[in-house]
């Protein structure tokens, strides 16, 4: 082999790494999101290696981004356990979306572009099959982007950006809503009523809305996790760990399945 044809390899070859490592970000955070992997089960690279059909490399890679993410725990040498749910992480996003959103909904109040509006009337039509994950996770993505930009109609960008990492962080938890109870028709209703009084100037009916309709996906998730308690930590305010801030696991509980049915203990 030549130099030029070793140096031509070396990107291909990291590209191909970069590809896998993806892959496997996109697969396993898929599963972590829908609750296919449960919250507070404890798996091993290995048996993430064998679930995906990855290798030990591109799985490593993923659990490093997914743990920056806040939704895996990686004990070094003793595997990694799904990030536990628990009602103060409720709590808290749902307290930063109505400090947030409302205050953005406010802003965007008469500020909408014809595009703008075009795109939420069309957000506001997307429905969802609670037996068809692929549809929720199509509604989920659709109900983020209408959020989102009513958020850049306020014309602080980065306003949106932390609107919008505070919805992916959230998908999780609208997962197990949305399963309990179908309310697409309820949402489109709120959503058009808030896209009236954007389109109408109103800022403080934008405002009011936006808190009911905060409030309400709140209480749906709770109840969510409620008929589901399997999805819910048993600690209900963990001890942080550390300065990323991740939760610790709680010293007893009952024993959960890893993926290839070994027990894992939350």
């Amino acid at each position: 082999m030549t130099h030029q044809e070793g140096e031509g390899r070396r990107p291909a070859a990291a590209s191909k790494s970069r590809s896998l490592a993806d892959s496997a970000y996109r697969r396993i955070k898929d599963e972590i999101v829908t609750c296919a992997l449960a919250p507070g089960t404890t798996v091993t690279e290995g048996d993430l290696s064998e679930r995906f059909g990855f290798g030990r490399t591109p799985v490593r890679d993923a659990l490093r981004r997914l743990e920056q993410e806040q939704l895996v725990q990686v004990h070094p040498r003793q595997g990694c356990t799904i990030a536990p749910i628990n009602v103060k992480q409720v709590q808290d996003v749902f307290a930063l979306r109505l400090l947030l959103e409302t205050e953005a909904a406010s802003l965007a109040a008469g500020k909408l572009t014809a595009p703008m509006i075009a795109k939420l009337q069309a957000l506001c039509s997307v429905k969802y099959d609670q037996e068809d994950s692929a549809s929720m996770a199509a509604f989920l993505r659709g109900n983020t982007e209408f959020h989102v930009t009513v958020a850049y109609a306020a014309h602080n960008d980065r306003l949106a950006e932390i609107v919008s990492n505070l919805l992916d962080n959230m998908e999780r938890l609208f997962h197990a809503g949305l399963k309990i109870e179908n309310r697409s028709h309820s949402i489109a209703h709120e959503h058009s009523d808030l896209l009236e009084a954007l389109i109408s100037g109103d800022s403080e009916s934008a405002r009011s809305i936006t808190a009911a309709q905060v409030h309400k996906a709140q209480r749906m998730i709770m109840y969510g996790l409620m008929a589901d308690p399997a999805l819910l930590s048993v600690s209900l305010a963990p001890e942080r760990d550390g300065a990323r801030g991740s939760f610790r696991e709680a010293p007893s509980g009952p024993e959960r399945k890893g993926p290839r049915g070994g027990s894992a203990r939350r």
